[in-house]
């Protein structure tokens, strides 16, 4: 797959959506937060981030405003199919030097992923590059949960092994059911509260805020992770208190004002 940037090639290896329902959670707590990051108003629509290399291997985010393209392509791709991706022209919005994601493919047949010269999109900027491993903050408290809805069974058999206690007296824990009943009650940023497909009745729900996240599933457990806890998974209280309710009541307002894909 290829396109063209500026005037010479540019090798297709991926692409996500950036979207108020679907983005990824590296970049913010929310869409609007995830849009200033790349440099990008956050438009209703959203956009695609086509991710791939130049002729000399450099790595390029390209963002375009034809989300139904990207979206097509990902489709066939994760049913196993070839599908071109080559955005015209028009709908390259920028150009950005660096991938925002760990990547371990490469075009074949030029030289090894590596990052152009600061500046060479014209921003300025520091090239986009995936999160560290070797520190624990909002970045990796964000993908600590994704980690935890794509494998939630395990998650729950390991919370529940290590005896699971709901941290009722946390005082984090506390703030981020507070800030998430809130939600419910005056809408936050789009993408803020995210409601997708688990299975028949049920729905994945994922809320952020400053400094934490919550993943949750309507039938079931939902757990709390903390910039100020570092790796740790907190299991939340069942019952609710004077200011939030009860958990699957909260979880059932959180699902009604959350973002879902079309």
């Amino acid at each position: 797959m290829s396109d063209e940037e500026d005037g010479g090639a540019l090798y297709v290896l991926t692409a996500v959506l950036l979207t108020p329902t679907q983005f990824p959670t590296m970049l913010g707590d929310d869409f609007p937060e995830a849009c200033a990051l790349l440099g990008v108003r956050p438009v209703a629509d959203g956009y695609g981030l086509v991710l791939g290399q130049d002729q000399e291997g450099a790595r390029w985010t390209v963002v375009v405003d034809d989300v139904s393209l990207v979206a097509t392509a990902i489709a066939a791709w994760d049913c196993g199919m070839d599908h071109e991706l080559s955005p015209d022209e028009r709908t390259i919005v920028v150009s950005l030097a660096g991938w925002p994601l760990d990547l371990t493919v490469a075009a074949p047949g030029i030289p090894e992923p590596h990052d152009p010269e600061q500046g060479a999109d014209g921003t300025g900027r520091v090239p986009l590059a995936p999160p560290s491993a070797e520190v624990w903050g909002a970045v990796q408290r964000r993908l600590g949960a994704d980690q935890i809805a794509r494998e939630w069974a395990d998650w729950c058999e390991r919370v529940a092994a290590d005896g699971g206690a709901a941290a009722a007296a946390h005082p984090g824990l506390a703030r981020a059911l507070r800030e998430a009943a809130a939600y419910t009650r005056e809408a936050p940023p789009p993408g803020r509260v995210r409601s997708s497909f688990a299975q028949e009745g049920v729905r994945t729900l994922r809320a952020d805020g400053p400094g934490w996240s919550l993943v949750a599933r309507t039938d079931g457990p939902a757990f709390v992770l903390l910039d100020e806890e570092p790796g740790e998974v907190l299991a939340v209280p069942h019952e609710g208190d004077p200011e939030r309710p009860a958990l699957p009541q909260l979880l059932t307002a959180l699902d009604r004002v959350a973002a879902r894909p079309a």
